[in-house]
């Protein structure tokens, strides 16, 4: 008796594949073959080895091929209708949706609600899903004989839509977001000081905002790669607020007077005084919080005319040159003497390549380009403020004003020590095919010296401390003179050049008088011009 519900419910089963199978023929081009009872279906597109699986579904075809064949009707890609396309005709379909969406307008809504308007193309839009095709061209033509059929029944009840995913160059939208950090960031306004005759009087800050560009970026891509409407779209730019350094009430602390220097330029012609006015001009009024570096070089560069700077002598290669901004040094060293008088950290020094004579011995600070720069932070616990002004009888003065901590009964001195001297020896004399010959520029000799900066600090008068500040090597330059030897007659020039030989800078003040002198005289028409 089991045997013969058995044999009845295998029947049953029969039967129902068989129904199954026939009505998928009609949508599938599937024929059906019986034998001995048993259906079996053949896809006529697909030939499928019974032993890949026994599990009764047809095994994916891996392939780089592109599929053959058309969509069935009722399947899209969003709203792009893909029905009786091609694979290569539904492509070109989802490529031509996807550029018209490159011209939809993105909105960016940075600080104080300022917008800028880009295009979804400026942001780089493309598509990443690019499987879909192969899923659409393959619905309801692969899978087991009842995936099939279920899926083509489902098209005829509703329409099978695929999603289109957008994706952004993460490239662009940074380039994009870099633009407008570029437009909009404000940079915050340190609050400040000021100081007049009636005393210091504090300028509040201003507050500043950048545009956050890592945040911002990926606030982009996640509105337009994620549930994006492919429409017209606002996005709000993740802006950063920056505070400004500096508040009335530690601000209104700063009355102390730290340290002060004065040097005098009386000597100095009319350009470089223009320079130490102008280099005491740009440093006047800097406030320095806790932990700021001062930069001299920042601070007074560029050396430009436009910068109110002029032609004035400078050290170079053991001589005195013009140059843009000769004179700049005196004023970062008697800035140095206050500085240390003050007790602030230096960071950056370095002495001349030869002795000055406006400070003593190591204790100049000087700057140029960048090879030499003057340095200190600000490392006490409140904020300090430069002050620096020149007087009519050519005087320079810095003083450093903050909150002073030390006791009353402390006291700072340096003290300079000359370490060694070396007198300066022979002559030096620079042949300068570029002037002419009786051209002549005689330059004072250097002596050179080895010298040391010591603090020296006491307590009710008594030495408690003496340290090293720095340590300076000043090079020794001989008596030193450039003459010319550019002359029409190469004999002139050979005469002068045989002086110079000498190293002797007085033998050849002597030919070039001599030389002056006949040249005068052949001029008259007395005599010849000699060549010896």
């Amino acid at each position: 008796m089991i045997k013969n519900i058995l044999k009845i419910a295998s029947c049953i089963l029969a039967t129902l594949t068989m129904s199954v199978a026939f009505s998928y023929a009609a949508y599938a081009n599937v024929s059906i073959n019986v034998t001995g009872g048993a259906a079996t279906a053949t896809d006529t597109r697909i030939e499928v080895d019974q032993d890949q699986k026994q599990d009764g579904t047809i095994p994916s075809i891996v392939t780089d091929e592109i599929p053959k064949g058309t969509i069935n009707k009722g399947v899209f890609a969003d709203s792009v209708d893909l029905s009786s396309l091609s694979y290569q005709e539904a492509q070109a379909a989802i490529e031509q949706y996807v550029d018209s969406l490159k011209s939809a307008q993105i909105t960016m809504v940075s600080a104080d609600g300022k917008t800028r308007t880009v295009t979804a193309g400026d942001l780089g839009l493309s598509w990443s899903n690019k499987e879909l095709l192969n899923e659409a061209i393959g619905l309801g033509k692969s899978g087991n004989i009842i995936k099939r059929y279920k899926e083509l029944k489902d098209l005829e009840h509703s329409n099978k839509i695929y999603p289109v995913i957008t994706v952004l160059s993460d490239e662009k939208v940074s380039a994009v977001v870099a633009e407008e950090a570029e437009l909009v960031n404000v940079e915050p306004v340190n609050a400040t000081i000021t100081k007049d005759e009636a005393g210091f009087h504090v300028v509040n800050g201003q507050t500043g905002y950048r545009v956050n560009r890592n945040l911002s970026t990926l606030a982009i891509k996640k509105a337009i790669e994620e549930n994006w409407d492919k429409q017209n779209k606002t996005i709000d730019l993740v802006v950063d607020v920056v505070q400004p350094k500096g508040k009335t009430e530690e601000l209104t602390m700063v009355k102390d007077l730290l340290g002060t220097y004065t040097t005098s330029f009386k000597t100095s012609g009319t350009a470089r005084s223009g320079n130490v006015r102008n280099g005491v001009r740009l440093i006047n009024g800097i406030v320095l919080y806790p932990g700021d570096e001062f930069s001299a070089y920042d601070a007074v560069n560029p050396f430009t005319e436009e910068n109110g700077y002029y032609m004035a002598g400078s050290y170079l290669n053991g001589l005195v040159v013009e140059s843009l901004g000769g004179g700049i040094c005196q004023v970062t060293s008697t800035l140095y003497n206050a500085v240390i008088r003050s007790e602030l950290e230096v960071t950056e020094r370095y002495n001349h390549s030869m002795i000055v004579t406006y400070v003593n011995l190591s204790s100049d600070a000087a700057i140029s380009g960048t090879s030499k720069n003057f340095r200190f932070k600000n490392n006490q616990k409140y904020p300090i403020y430069i002050e620096g002004y020149t007087s009519e009888d050519k005087k320079i003065t810095f003083n450093v004003y903050g909150v002073e901590t030390r006791p009353a009964n402390r006291e700072v001195t340096f003290e300079s020590i000359e370490i060694s001297r070396t007198e300066p020896e022979g002559e030096r004399i620079i042949a300068d095919p570029g002037q002419p010959v009786g051209f002549i520029d005689v330059q004072s000799a250097h002596t050179g010296y080895v010298g040391e900066l010591w603090k020296v600090v006491k307590v009710d008068g008594v030495e408690t401390e003496r340290t090293k500040m720095n340590k300076s090597v000043y090079t020794m330059a001989p008596r030193t003179a450039t003459v010319g030897t550019a002359a029409a007659d190469p004999n002139i020039s050979a005469a002068m050049q045989a002086a110079i030989a000498t190293s002797s800078i007085d033998y050849c003040k002597g030919v070039i008088a001599s030389l002056n002198a006949a040249a005068a005289a052949a001029v008259a028409g007395t005599v010849d011009v000699p060549v010896e």
